[in-house]
């Protein structure tokens, strides 16, 4: 009776979904109409503006706690200095690094589509930082309503936030110094020419590829790079048999890496309602839009992990929440509640599926971060191509998705804006990882490995020695 009133109550669920009008978030954006205000009211609704995109910043500052959790959590109890280490220095140089280099590549302002750059620092920061909030100005299709620094403040959040999803991919056996190397590249150098191809007015932006809130600028950048950072400085010691079999390494910690997970999910609701960069009446949609990926997410991942492990692993669940919210960042803006819950569903069963695969492939992510960030990111992509209801926010030529009748063309640009960042990352990061290689300063010594890299690289245990005693050999 119990499993009948289940089935009920999904398929009551479903047909409300399929049958709800395709409403985007967009659409109801559309309906708040700032061109009818002037004076001092258009002022409140720009200063509004701008201090809401400073909190949506916090929040995806707030991620970088998030992360440090989730990855400390789910390796050993001897690497969780040096896993909070690294992201405090992506945050800390990645904000410097942003400011110097990488923003004037991001938004080159004219440029070739490729690659350009308006120069070092910031211009305008100071001299330049108020909203020009004439009628003229409030009229233009052109209207932005972000002050530089609360511009800055909300970027820079976003590039430390795809520098450091590769910390967990190549955590316990990276030499810090190494990867300093590679978080000033890839906040200064690699990230913000992906960047600049859609938000900086690139060659995908002409062409029409839907990226919102970064599924593939921010997740799929700092996936791939995690993927070609841990193929290429190899397993931990004892991850694989002779045969190539798997072997297990669990984390020390689960509840600070589902703690860490939680902190993600918060922090989300700055990433994509912040993305709208407004404060309007498409927030409050884009926030539930996020929750409903991140929850078919969760569920996606349970389900997949105890169907192929004959149990719910935690574990799994945390990722596969983590999937649903990557997966969404790309097509929240265009997607119905339908198609919302259809890419966190897929996103959080596929997530599952990756990290097999990628062990099958011999390849150690101790936390699935290319599973989660690369895989998914790129199956968000995708599922914009697939779920789009409307005229897109981002300047795609076609109205829908391919499920829309929308025609293949956005699904193509999709795809061939995925591959492109993929191939790109790939290519960049692979040859920075190789170079560190091949002078010495990407992976520690056996020894080092062994004992832990808190006491090698930092001097001193993240945790007591009762405590690791404790826990046994972890």
């Amino acid at each position: 009776m119990k499993h009948k009133l289940v089935v009920a109550i999904a398929a009551v669920g479903g047909i409300w979904l399929l049958l709800a009008g395709p409403v985007s978030a967009q659409e109801v954006a559309d309906q708040y109409d700032r061109t009818a205000v002037s004076g001092g009211e258009a002022m409140n609704m720009v200063i509004l503006d701008n201090i809401f995109i400073f909190v949506a910043g916090v929040l995806v500052f707030l991620m970088q706690a998030g992360f440090a959790l989730v990855e400390a959590g789910l390796t050993r109890a001897k690497n969780a200095a040096n896993i909070m280490m690294k992201n405090l220095m992506d945050a800390s140089i990645g904000v410097l690094i942003f400011a110097l280099v990488g923003w004037g590549i991001a938004y080159p302002g004219d440029f070739n589509g490729w690659f350009g750059s308006a120069g070092l620092f910031i211009d305008g920061f100071f001299g330049g930082a108020l909203v020009d909030i004439s009628p003229e100005a409030l009229a233009s299709d052109d209207f932005y309503p972000l002050a530089v620094p609360v511009d800055f403040f909300f970027q820079a959040a976003f590039a430390a936030a795809a520098a450091t999803i590769v910390s967990g991919a190549v955590a316990g056996r990276t030499k810090f110094v190494g990867y300093i190397a590679y978080s000033v590249i890839i906040t200064g150098l690699v990230y913000p020419v992906v960047v600049s191809w859609k938000w900086g007015g690139g060659w995908l932006d002409e062409m029409g590829f839907i990226d919102f809130a970064g599924s593939g600028l921010v997740h799929m950048t700092g996936g791939f790079a995690a993927l070609a950072g841990a193929a290429i400085i190899g397993p931990r010691i004892g991850k694989f048999a002779p045969d190539g079999t798997a072997r297990a390494i669990p984390g020390h910690s689960i509840p600070l890496a589902m703690t860490g997970v939680l902190l993600l999910f918060i922090g989300w609701f700055g990433f994509n309602p912040g993305s709208q960069l407004q404060a309007d009446m498409a927030v409050p949609i884009l926030a539930v839009l996020t929750a409903f990926a991140a929850a078919a997410g969760g569920i996606g991942g349970m389900a997949t992990s105890w169907i192929v492990g004959r149990k719910p692993d935690v574990s799994m669940a945390g990722n596969g929440i983590l999937a649903g919210l990557v997966a969404i960042c790309s097509g929240i803006g265009e997607l119905s509640a339908f198609g919302t819950i259809v890419t966190g569903l897929v996103a959080g069963s596929l997530v599952v599926l990756s990290v097999l695969a990628v062990e099958r492939m011999r390849i150690d992510d101790p936390v699935g971060a290319f599973s989660v960030h690369g895989v998914c990111g790129f199956w968000g992509l995708l599922a914009t191509g697939l779920f789009a209801t409307t005229t897109p926010v981002n300047g795609a030529e076609e109205s829908a998705g391919l499920l829309y009748g929308g025609g293949v063309g956005l699904f193509l640009d999709q795809l061939i804006g995925g591959v492109a960042i993929a191939l790109f990352v790939l290519a960049s990061a692979g040859a920075l990882f190789a170079a560190l290689k091949s002078v010495g300063v990407l992976r520690v010594s056996a020894e080092e490995e062994t004992a832990g890299l808190d006491v090698s690289e930092h001097g001193s245990p993240g945790y007591g020695p009762d405590i690791l005693a404790g826990a046994g050999s972890i």
